[in-house]
């Protein structure tokens, strides 16, 4: 059972994918949530202050009224042009042979972060942005066709990312399941996350980004308009049910400087590679030759601050229930190193980005992937 892995504190180092997500809104919405916050509420102000000196206050709610009406027509105007923007599937012949590297954004990205995952070469969150996740996804498949590992997506890769066909969108219904939830706040503390009967999912945009292997901001840019908690409303999502079945794998490798894990099978070739957390500098990855011990899936998590060189005096031991939200995720892969081990995380955004204590992390759907392609016994190869 996981006893020492704790995915650092809430908050902290995840600025640049926060960074992220803001150009790509930015991209393609204008910065319209700043706008709609600043910009827009002060020109409010100021043209209501303009009306009051000049006309009744008869006809001021009217003005009120107007202008808010082309604030929203605007917003959801520029949604809806935001979502015709990262439309991978009506790209024609020459946009899709377009490079995807450094800086980009948008519809191109989008279709290589699906491709690759559906590859079994995983960017971890998929958010339509190129970032060091994406980079190690791209140089990882291109190593394994035999390609130029450049991490930029060429015509030869678009190639060989394209004998897969299938859609890159496709259309999904909200069932009630995935409406209803149950969700809940799930508070910072261990002592008061212990409170809980189950560390399931905070919202209904949280469930279906993991469902979707999404960013939720992505998810909403996608799909302008629409009530993602409401059953039967459709809404558009990445095609991942396109991806055939991950073979099984051989051998574990985590290389601490890619941040990667890597799958391979009997014969040394890779079958499949996900970003991942790899420790820190006061607890790095624990460098050597282990194996599988055990796995765990919906793992209770026992906190014992003991473990941990930045626990607080104050914080006591606890027992925290399992769910997506648990500090381990939702599988929890023990090392033959004790208290080691491979294990999801509640926070998909910051995988690649923070540090661990000295366990390796993974989204919760990539952690759930390699747990159904190892077992006990499988070898795994902890390298710089």
């Amino acid at each position: 059972m996981p006893t020492c892995c704790w995915p650092g504190k809430q908050g902290k180092a995840v600025e640049p994918d926060q960074a992220r997500i803001c150009s790509l809104e930015n991209e393609h919405l204008g910065s319209l949530p700043h706008r709609l916050t600043s910009g827009l509420a002060s020109c409010c102000l100021k043209r209501s202050a303009n009306l009051m000196s000049r006309r009744t206050k008869k006809e001021l709610p009217l003005k009120i009224a107007l202008m808010l009406g082309i604030i929203v027509l605007g917003a959801h105007t520029m949604a809806i042009a935001a979502a015709d923007t990262l439309a991978p599937d009506g790209l024609d012949a020459a946009e899709r042979g377009v490079a995807v590297g450094p800086s980009a954004k948008g519809a191109n990205v989008l279709r290589a972060q699906v491709l690759l995952g559906r590859a079994h070469f995983s960017s971890g969150e998929i958010d339509g942005a190129y970032g060091n996740n994406l980079r190690q996804a791209i140089a990882g498949f291109q190593k394994a066709r035999q390609l130029s590992p450049t991490g930029v997506i060429d015509a030869a890769t678009w190639a060989a990312l394209e004998s897969d066909r299938a859609p890159i969108l496709s259309t999904y219904t909200i069932t009630a399941a995935d409406a209803i939830g149950p969700f809940a706040t799930i508070p910072p503390k261990m002592a008061d996350k212990a409170k809980l009967s189950a560390l399931g999912y905070a919202n209904v945009a949280e469930a279906l980004g993991e469902k979707f292997h999404t960013s939720p901001v992505l998810l909403k840019l996608l799909n302008p308009g629409k009530d993602l908690s409401r059953t039967g409303e459709q809404i558009t999502a990445p095609n991942l049910e396109a991806a055939g079945a991950l073979p099984k794998a051989a051998t574990i490798v985590v290389a601490r400087a890619d941040g990667t894990l890597t799958l391979l099978d009997a014969s040394g070739q890779a079958v499949g590679q996900f970003p991942a957390t790899t420790g820190s500098a006061h607890d790095p990855l624990p460098i050597g030759n282990w194996k599988v011990q055990d796995i765990v899936k919906n793992p209770v998590y026992r906190y014992n601050p003991k473990l941990f060189w930045d626990a607080k005096a104050s914080d006591a031991k606890a027992r925290i229930a399992g769910g997506p939200n648990n500090p381990v995720g939702v599988v929890w892969i023990g090392l033959s190193k004790a208290h080691y081990g491979i294990h999801g995380t509640p926070e998909p955004s910051t995988i690649g980005k923070t540090q661990s204590h000295g366990c390796i992390r993974l989204t919760n759907w990539d952690a759930s992937a390699v747990a159904q392609a190892v077992g006990p016994g499988t070898p795994v190869i902890l390298q710089n």
